[in-house]
Formats: structure tokens, sequence, C-alpha cells
């Protein structure tokens, strides 16, 4: 049975759609190729990344600590709460002479069914020059509070534009 609601867009082969991810969300061991660039500086690159799926946004991405150079993540102001992650810290991201100042978050003790996020860091890529998935430039989620990537691979429309917080 279909449980897209009539506005989603149906995907083509080989695409997925954000109104079929679950929710609660659902965590996903990828092997792409991640790459994320600040201040003309590739600052982290991976190909063993986490996927968060939920319905109506587009994947978070979480790197593993050590995809990141060296020096490039410290500490920053405030916190948020996540339903069903728990409690996440903020940091701050450098690369070449661009500070990017709360431009990444961690669960540092994240709640059952997601231990799979301890000790990564997901970036909202807004605040990034480019992150690519598989060399592919990503397109960020609108709006200032997620940090969804936005590929080819997937279909939306996706929650963060105006108008679409009751999503």
């Amino acid at each position: 049975m279909d449980t897209r609601p009539t506005h989603a867009q149906i995907p083509a082969d080989g695409q997925e759609s954000v109104w079929d991810y679950p929710r609660p969300p659902r965590v996903e061991k990828s092997t792409e190729r991640i790459q994320i660039t600040l201040g003309g500086v590739v600052i982290a690159d991976t190909v063993d990344s986490c996927r968060v799926l939920e319905t109506s946004h587009p994947p978070v991405y979480y790197l593993p600590l050590s995809a990141f150079v060296d020096g490039v993540i410290s500490p920053a102001a405030g916190s948020s709460f996540c339903e069903f992650k728990g409690s996440a810290k903020y940091v701050t991201l450098r690369g070449g002479s661009v500070v990017a100042q709360g431009a990444g978050w961690f669960y540092p003790t994240p709640t059952a069914g997601f231990e799979e996020l301890r000790d990564r860091i997901a970036v909202y890529p807004s605040a990034m020059d480019v992150c690519t998935v598989d060399s592919e430039a990503v397109t960020p989620q609108e709006g200032d509070f997620y940090g969804g990537w936005i590929t080819s691979r997937v279909v939306g429309p996706f929650k963060g534009a105006p108008g679409t917080l009751g999503w």
C-alpha cells in the first residue's frame, strides 16, 4: 500500500522518496564516499558514514571523527534535543581561513537504537563550501534547523522550506 502523501514526488528507478523513510528514523551504514570542503580545503573524507533516514527529510550523513583532518573540530556553544536520538552538542569547523561556528553536531550518548552515531559528527552542508556524496555536490535542505543532504538519489518535497513545518 502506498502511504506517500499526494504532494510527494514519485521516485524513478534508483531513487528514494523521503516519504518512504520511517518515523521514528532509521540509521543506515553507507560506503558512499563523503567529502566536505571548507575554506577551499577538504576537511573530511570517508567511505565509512551513517545516513539517518526520517520521513520527509533528506538523509543526514554522520561521519566518524577519524574522517576529519586533525585540528578542524572544536566545541561550540549550545545544545539541542531530538526525541529519538537524545541530546546533541555542537561543534565549530575550520577550513583554510574560514570558521563555521556551530556548523556540526553530535550525540555523545545517543539513545537506544542510535548507538551507531556515537563518535560521529553531522555537518550542515549549507555552512560548508561543498559536501559531496560519491562526487555529487549536495544541495542543502532548506531552513536553518535541519541538516539534510539532497542528492539526485532522493526526491521530496522536503521538510524545511517555508510552509512545511507542519508536515
